[in-house]
């Protein structure tokens, strides 16, 4: 494998520059961050193109005899070796030799294209950058900049897997130069395939020994990477696996990428869906062995906000029922979209921020989805990783691994993985991609999760630690503490026959006391030491959920001993007046 990724590599970033490099000859009449308009669609083209050119003939051939037959599809499909065709007469040679005719034979060679490759050049929006380029002179350059020998794409030169890297890398060139979102279309590889060997960790064996057939989901797919890499590890442990894949995307242009890239495999490109995935699910109904995804987070979702709260008063019938977060950030609603959509023995891996672990109050709407996971006993595990792993943001990020069958050892358990120390400082940064999760430290996090251990692991001074909470450690009542409320006079103000105290709202408290206690002890010790006319509002008690991740794995540090701070600002201040001596002169400015 190691081979594979060492000559993916070299491909992805030779016919990569290339492809961008090509960009330069539009640069007059697009900005940086519009180039992606012309040159991600003309790679799709040209890799549909080049895919298709050895059976090109036998497709023309087979167009002639069966042209006159009301349904053809499957004749020409046959006939590529693909789910896709083109019967028009051009192909980019044939354009390059009539530069006259350009726009007319190049938007004639599309139309040749099947319905399914036609879908996906729409969603590029490509027309009208066909109708700019041709007016300014520019549509033929491109095309033939495409068909030199450097930029062939055929399958026999350029693998699948190697393709899926170019898709990436071009994209993430594009969404840098636009300053997009972080996270919003691709998730670096080494984090990926962690991902991937968390979920099928637990399942080895059993694939082994009885054979792949498995469904894969991905909510958020982008340009479909998370899918390709979940098929690829599936394979690896059955080469004649049966895996389904499914996706569904937002953006038209990732979406685009997506679907070409799994007609390219021969997959079943019907199952990549353009869409909103909170508003417009295009899998309702569908259950899947995996979940593997990275939605966006610190994003306002106000667009889908009237579809998500009209689900969610559906109740069970619907994805949402649970609660809502805040309408600042709907990460936590694709928690919920993705164990709606688990079998009874499925897995979820989902990338979060850190908000998700604690944001919202007891019986906020992200409190109430934290209690649904852990106290149903699904949620198995959260891996906090590195900062400056992905390319487009530094923060720390977190893998959250939703279990709908866990293994007898881990009923009512949460583990929690520090990995945040794992990984290897890059050489070069890739945008804000500057630590790698390599493969040895992949194989450690791995490991620690197998294991189910309090344990520390070690590789080259690198760690990992491992700990097991029980679910209700999570849990808190939030009790509501009141104090009483006197009048001017100082004496006590009362309110009924039973002459209650009134409570002073001025002087009114709040307590996260741990499920795993007994609310009046806590408050006997806790509380009424230091307010002993305190009582609680036991209406009010609300329960909360929340994981204090950094707390858990808090290492003390001890300060500094005094003598050595004294002795560090002595040297700095003997290197101040050393300096200004210099400046000035000994003995000032006289």
């Amino acid at each position: 494998m190691n081979e594979l990724h060492m000559q993916t590599t070299t491909n992805v970033q030779e016919k990569s520059n290339l492809i961008w490099s090509i960009a330069d000859l539009i640069r007059e009449y697009y900005k940086p961050h519009e180039y992606g308009k012309v040159i991600l669609p003309m790679c799709v083209i040209k890799r549909f193109n080049d895919v298709l050119a050895p059976t090109r003939q036998k497709v023309w051939d087979t167009y002639e005899k069966v042209k006159h037959l009301e349904v053809i599809d499957g004749f020409l499909e046959t006939a590529s070796g693909y789910k896709f065709y083109n019967i028009s007469p051009f192909d980019f040679q044939k354009l390059c030799n009539d530069v006259t005719h350009i726009e007319k034979n190049f938007r004639e060679y599309l139309n040749g294209f099947s319905d399914n490759v036609q879908d996906i050049i729409e969603n590029f929006e490509f027309d009208r950058e066909i109708t700019k380029l041709a007016n300014n002179g520019m549509l033929f350059l491109i095309i033939e900049a495409f068909n030199k020998p450097a930029a062939y794409m055929g399958a026999d030169k350029i693998t699948a897997v190697d393709m899926g890297y170019i898709f990436e890398d071009l994209v993430r060139r594009f969404s840098e130069s636009y300053d997009e979102q972080a996270g919003a279309h691709f998730t670096s590889r080494d984090i990926i395939y962690l991902m991937t060997d968390l979920l099928i960790s637990e399942d080895k064996d059993t694939m082994i020994e009885e054979g792949v057939a498995k469904t894969v989901y991905d909510m958020t797919m982008g340009t479909s990477q998370m899918l390709t890499c979940m098929t690829e590890r599936l394979l690896e442990l059955d080469a004649e696996a049966d895996v389904k894949v499914f996706g569904q995307e937002l953006n038209p242009e990732t979406f685009a990428i997506a679907k070409a890239d799994m007609l390219i495999r021969g997959g079943n490109s019907d199952n990549m869906r353009q869409g909103n995935t909170l508003s417009d699910d295009k899998f309702k109904d569908y259950t899947f062995d995996y979940i593997i995804s990275n939605p966006p987070f610190g994003i306002e979702w106000k667009v889908e906000k009237n579809a998500v709260e009209a689900e969610a008063k559906l109740g069970d019938q619907g994805r949402f029922s649970v609660g809502l977060p805040k309408i600042s950030d709907g990460q936590m609603l694709f928690d919920l979209n993705g164990i709606a959509k688990l079998k009874d023995d499925g897995r979820m891996a989902i990338i979060h921020n850190g908000s998700s672990l604690f944001t919202g109050a007891a019986e906020s709407g992200e409190s109430e989805i934290r209690r649904y996971m852990i106290e149903n006993d699904w949620l198995d595990a959260i891996v906090q990783l590195s900062t400056d792993v992905f390319y487009n943001t530094g923060i720390t990020t977190y893998i959250w691994i939703i279990s709908k069958n866990k293994t007898e050892e881990r009923q009512g358990k949460v583990q929690l993985i520090d990995a945040s120390k794992m990984v290897v400082s890059r050489r070069k940064n890739i945008g804000s991609k500057r630590n790698d999760i390599t493969e040895e430290c992949r194989e450690v996090i791995v490991t620690a999760y197998g294991e189910f251990k309090n344990k520390t692991y070690e590789l080259d001074g690198k760690f990992c630690e491992s700990k097991i909470f029980n679910n209700e450690d999570f849990g808190f009542n939030r009790i509501q503490i009141e104090s009483p409320s006197y009048d001017e006079e100082g004496k006590l103000i009362t309110k009924g026959k039973k002459n209650q105290p009134v409570a002073d709202a001025s002087k009114r408290d709040f307590e996260n006391v741990p499920l795993t206690e007994d609310i009046d002890s806590y408050f006997e010790r806790e509380v009424k030491p230091y307010n002993p006319e305190a009582w609680i509002e036991r209406s009010k008690t609300k329960v909360g959920y929340e994981i204090p991740f950094t707390r858990y794995f808090y290492k003390y540090e001890a300060p500094e001993k005094a003598e050595v701070i004294a002795e560090r600002i002595t040297s700095h201040e003997k290197e101040i007046m050393a300096s200004l001596e210099k400046l000035f002169g000994k003995g000032g400015s006289e």
